[in-house]
């Protein structure tokens, strides 16, 4: 059985990550923290799709965490490859970098970017031995740019879009594709505090776009079409930045 792991899969772009690929046919792998709720209703979404998935609870930042459910995960499921991994987690904590506290400026760089490696570091083996796989990044346009109140932010999505162009690299005699995807204004949870109105009027095409975009460009790179490209970041952000 191929199956897609996805992390932060519970709600907004993860979960509309999680129910396109089912489209696609993936058993789904739904990780979350700590949401229980929203990836139960994330994977009922799943089966409406007619597809089959699981829950997978673990701190992406906590690498004992991800060794003992992931870890235990691939070792009892040998015969299932992971053939897509979407590296979707992540927190925001906005601040200033004058006010900005160790805590604030930790806590969103292990999710981002100590995340990407604790995950990544599980299912590569397999899709290096099987000559396949898919690693796809989900940066943020906040990684291109740089974005004031966001310099942890920042700061993580830019360590993952190297990590991406290195990674494709090393891996891409084996089959494996490692790309990024970076939004801008997309309508989620993550974006609700925002002022939509006021940041729309500066997108070129007017308004936020949706998770569901996002979760179509995650499909095209999983797919065997995409096949040979790798190390790209590709920009969904309306014409904000390109």
């Amino acid at each position: 059985m191929k199956c897609a792991l996805v992390t932060g899969g519970s709600r907004g772009i993860g979960r509309a990550v999680c129910t396109r690929l089912a489209e696609a046919g993936y058993h789904i792998l739904i990780n979350y923290k700590g949401n229980e709720a929203a990836a139960q209703e994330t994977l009922e979404a799943v089966k409406a799709k007619g597809s089959t998935g699981e829950l997978l609870q673990f701190n992406v930042g906590d690498a004992a965490e991800v060794q003992q459910v992931l870890g235990s995960w691939l070792e009892n499921n040998k015969e299932q490859q992971i053939e897509v991994l979407v590296n979707n987690a992540g927190i925001r904590e906005d601040s200033l970098m004058f006010w900005m506290n160790e805590a604030q400026w930790t806590n969103v760089l292990n999710i981002s970017l100590n995340g990407f490696y604790h995950v990544t570091k599980q299912v590569l083996n397999q899709m290096l031995l099987k000559r396949y796989g898919r690693i796809i990044n989900m940066v943020s346009l906040s990684g291109i740019k740089g974005l004031p109140g966001q310099t942890n932010y920042s700061a993580a999505k830019a360590g993952v879009i190297g990590a991406t162009k290195a990674l494709a690299q090393e891996v891409a005699k084996r089959g494996v594709t490692v790309n990024a995807i970076a939004p801008g204004f997309i309508k989620t949870d993550m974006t609700a505090e925002l002022n939509e109105k006021e940041l729309a009027a500066q997108v070129p095409m007017n308004r936020f776009g949706t998770p569901e975009e996002v979760a179509e460009a995650v499909a095209f790179l999983a797919s065997k079409a995409a096949g040979y490209i790798t190390g790209e970041v590709l920009n969904i952000n309306g014409g904000l930045h390109t």
